[in-house]
């Protein structure tokens, strides 16, 4: 079984499959073939028993950190962060990475990918889904500015930055 998922490429070339199982109970890291195009037998099992979907993976130095969200439908809820020296290490959760006035919300959203700024130094787009479960292609997208402190993501409302609106058409 596998649901919400994500793929992440480390820079050594290896790349990985992120993946909800177990009915949204139980998060997998799991290695890929050097094509890419398979599965290895190579795959951990996290964040066991912690209904946790839409996996968000990114290194920053030397750690890995994953940003997930809880497993609510389409209502929002609070996001995790978890963090390891490898993609297939041991994970240890931190908490909620948002803070402020929304954050047990994920600020009306779902974190979908964080996103590294090429050629800045520790400047990170967290990514979110704000979904509208009476309307999905009305759906809309924040993004907002992340940061890492003392070995912790930290995101921020941050209105002057809150989001593009892409609109469907």
């Amino acid at each position: 079984m596998s649901r919400d998922m994500t793929l992440y490429k480390d820079g050594d070339e290896r790349a990985y499959l992120v993946y909800t199982s177990e009915n949204n109970q139980t998060m997998h890291v799991c290695q890929l073939a050097a094509n890419y195009l398979k599965t290895t037998t190579l795959d951990k099992r996290i964040l066991i028993n912690e209904s946790r979907e839409a996996p968000a993976l990114f290194k920053h130095e030397k750690k890995y950190y994953l940003i997930t969200s809880g497993t609510t439908g389409w209502s929002p809820n609070k996001a995790q962060c978890a963090v390891a020296d490898a993609p297939l290490g041991n994970w240890k959760e931190q908490g909620n990475p948002l803070v402020g006035p929304g954050a047990d919300t994920t600020f009306g959203g779902q974190g979908t990918f964080v996103l590294p700024i090429a050629g800045k130094k520790n400047t990170y787009i967290f990514m979110a889904d704000l979904w509208n479960k009476t309307d999905l292609q009305t759906s809309r997208y924040i993004w907002l500015p992340l940061k890492i402190k003392d070995n912790k993501a930290i995101v921020h409302r941050t209105p002057q930055f809150h989001s593009p609106v892409l609109k469907q058409k």
